[in-house]
């Protein structure tokens, strides 16, 4: 591969005789991971449903060290196998793990991640809520934002407030909101030169000049929406000095009350490097940087910043009549629920709190308890899309087919992973049940699944099953 000579010059002087090993890690295969989604099964479960009954040979998966539920593959299609449409994992590059599995997450905590699309950090994170709490997920390109919600959805996430606006925006709503803030940052992309060659034109194109001053507009936000005690968790994908040890001075700059986190150092990780920053803070090697030539991934930042616990924030201007820090709580439409609608979800066995139900254009929303209020937010999904309400008829979303067990309807079929009638399900066809499927079974909307995981609905009708998979889903 062809680097830019100013590039490999940078590199030449940060690493010195490393430099040549840096190199030759051009010539190995980039690293390819998947990770578990502990929302609907454990890593332990998966390792052993998988080796039990998949037709891929998930044998050879290897563990993330830094995870516990990463996992190296090669020579699989984990993309095309149904358990990846049933939510089990999410596929993402093994570096880029890190930094999700590190930010320590406690029940009932109010996370954001400022820079979500596509989902890999999100996805993790709202794992680690376990359905508590509350996930808001943004990112500025709306269409990257789609993917982002997707993903949300496919992993059964119902505790989330999904949006696409500029931090800035954010910040007037959620002052002093969050417990623990994720910054993936927009970068140069230095650490994924291996893994995407076409990056070093976007490089010679924009340098690291025009990321710095990104980085610096989030930072400054982001820390307006911080708790006292509460943490921010910033990564990028870069090498360059200036994202990052000198970002982490910048953020530490706005807020006295800031301190760096150590966070735990793993085979083959490097600390931050004080002598790349302005300010010669020893604390910068509690950060931790991961190059491609001594990691099995590509090249990552990860520092973490705490705010003083005693610190008392005053309360926000932007609204004093509820809500901690003057916030607003979620302000419910006045439209009520159809009968059809109250019938459907009452024979639906999980919890749910009919006085918590929203509908907004005939669309029906489940909006957890800790949902502020959106008023003004561009938002793309606000809580759990339980359905639509039609003339005379309730018809249930993908989103809720994803959230539930397979336990919690009772008009339910489980597939084997490698019955035919699964992916032509997935590609969006009717398909058939013989005798002893239908027995027990009613007429009307059924959950299909593979195994025990929910796929999508079917409508029912003396054992045919009309298709009512999500049509931007579906199988290619």
């Amino acid at each position: 591969m062809k680097l830019p000579s100013e590039f490999e010059n940078r590199m030449k002087e940060m690493l010195g005789p490393d430099y040549e090993k840096y190199l030759a890690s051009f010539e190995l295969q980039s690293y390819q991971g998947l990770r578990v989604n502990t929302l609907k099964l454990s890593t332990e479960d998966f390792l052993k449903y998988t080796d039990e009954i998949s037709s891929i040979n998930f044998k050879n998966l290897k563990p993330v060290e830094w995870t516990d539920n990463g996992f190296y593959y090669d020579n699989i299609k984990p993309s095309k196998h149904p358990y990846y449409f049933g939510g089990l994992y999410y596929l993402q590059e093994p570096s880029a793990m890190s930094t999700a599995s590190l930010l320590p997450i406690d029940e009932g905590d109010k996370v954001l991640d400022i820079c979500a699309a596509p989902g890999g950090k999100s996805t993790e994170l709202a794992a680690k809520l376990k359905g508590a709490g509350l996930l808001v997920s943004n990112d500025i390109s709306n269409s990257r934002a789609k993917a982002l919600l997707k993903n949300l959805e496919l992993f059964g996430v119902g505790n989330s407030l999904i949006t696409s606006v500029a931090p800035n925006e954010l910040a007037k709503h959620f002052p002093s909101f969050f417990d623990k803030i994720l910054i993936d940052a927009p970068c140069s992309g230095e650490g994924m030169f291996r893994k995407q060659s076409n990056m070093t034109t976007a490089w010679e194109n924009n340098g690291v000049d025009l990321f710095v001053g990104l980085q610096r507009s989030i930072l400054k936000e982001a820390v307006t929406m911080l708790k006292p005690g509460g943490k921010i968790i910033y990564s990028t994908c870069t090498f360059s000095p200036e994202e990052n040890e000198q970002s982490i001075e910048y953020l530490l700059s706005l807020d006295d009350n800031l301190s760096l986190v150590e966070l735990p150092l793993y085979e083959g990780w490097d600390k931050g490097h004080p002598e790349w920053g302005n300010t010669d803070n020893q604390d910068l090697t509690k950060c931790r940087r991961l190059w491609p030539h001594r990691v099995k991934g590509e090249g990552h930042f990860v520092a973490m910043v705490e705010k003083n616990a005693t610190v008392n924030d005053p309360p926000s201007a932007l609204d004093d009549t509820s809500g901690e820090y003057g916030i607003n709580s979620y302000n419910f439409s006045k439209s009520k629920l159809s009968d059809e609608a109250v019938d459907f979800i009452s024979k639906i066995d999980y919890p749910f709190d009919l006085s918590r139900m929203d509908v907004l254009k005939d669309k029906v929303y489940y909006i957890p308890d800790e949902m502020p209020g959106v008023k003004g937010l561009r938002i793309l999904r606000c809580g759990l899309l339980m359905g639509e309400m039609k003339k005379n008829r309730f018809e249930p979303s993908q989103a809720l087919a994803m959230f539930l067990k397979m336990k919690d309807f009772t008009n339910s079929i489980s597939l084997k992973f490698n019955d035919d009638r699964v992916v032509r399900y997935l590609k969006g066809e009717t398909i058939e049940l013989n005798d002893n499927e239908v027995s027990g079974l009613s007429d009307g909307y059924i959950l299909v699944g593979v195994e025990s995981f929910p796929l999508g609905w079917g409508k029912n009708t003396r054992g045919t099953v009309k298709n009512k998979y999500l049509a931007g889903w579906r199988m290619m």
